[in-house]
């Protein structure tokens, strides 16, 4: 059991040239095939496009037998799923969700909103590609897109997954100056966000030419730790009436 140490296990990037450790592979491909089959979905519902939801959840067309359920926070979503027009305001909930989600995760833009801004793409206040700000996996276009074509998407991915070509989200670090930049030219230079990419990227071995860069040189400029909230206790912090004796 001692030799299993020395086998080098890296997910989803096969050997170049189709050679390597066979066992290795092997792992690679049940750990995609697991993360295909179990996969929570947090469904930011920015549009019309949330409508049919419900119905691919319920009984009728059922998405959970297909190991996809709703999940209520990005702590533990692998989905990200974006149901509609994503206004600029919005579109800023959108990056603090997606970049709370934990790695691997996947974006799946629903309606053709998300893909160039539908009936909306003449208005100053959309964002008219989300791909632009957020590393897109599949978009399911339509307005809107009936619960078979939503469930036909989320099968699509699923296979991507389990085939290990579903990996954009590596690409939001490695190219993390070419995002941040069209985020800063929607929202302004000093724009920011708590999470700490860069860090990230570092983490997860995927720096690379495109990660830092002007955009990044800029954000650091900007940029302010973190502060924790102070927390005080005791009678003398307490409001107190006017009328009311201490």
């Amino acid at each position: 059991m001692s030799t299993l140490k020395n086998i080098p296990v890296v997910s989803h990037e096969k050997p170049s040239g189709g050679t390597g450790n066979l066992l290795a592979n092997v792992f690679d491909e049940l750990m995609a095939f697991c993360r295909s089959r179990s996969l929570f979905m947090l469904h930011y519902c920015t549009g019309c496009g949330a409508i049919e939801l419900p119905p691919a959840m319920t009984s009728r067309f059922d998405m959970e037998r297909l190991g996809i359920q709703p999940m209520v926070t990005p702590r533990q979503a692998d989905i990200l799923l974006v149901t509609g027009y994503v206004s600029t305001k919005t579109l800023k909930r959108i990056i603090l969700t997606y970049e709370q989600m934990n790695s691997p995760k996947y974006v799946i833009g629903i309606c053709s909103c998300t893909v160039n801004g539908g009936m909306y793409w003449q208005s100053y206040a959309t964002a008219k590609k989300l791909n632009d700000y957020l590393p897109v996996d599949m978009y399911i276009a339509g307005c809107m897109p009936r619960p078979e074509a939503v469930i036909h998407g989320l099968r699509e991915l699923m296979e991507n997954i389990k085939k290990g070509e579903s990996d954009n989200w590596r690409d939001y670090y490695r190219r993390y100056d070419h995002y941040l930049g069209n985020q800063q030219r929607l929202f302004g230079e000093n724009w920011q966000t708590p999470t700490d990419i860069i860090g990230e990227a570092r983490h997860y071995d995927l720096m690379g030419p495109e990660t830092l860069g002007p955009h990044t040189a800029l954000l650091e400029q900007h940029q302010t730790p973190l502060k924790p909230f102070e927390m005080t206790l005791g009678l003398a912090d307490l409001p107190v009436r006017k009328d009311e004796p201490r």
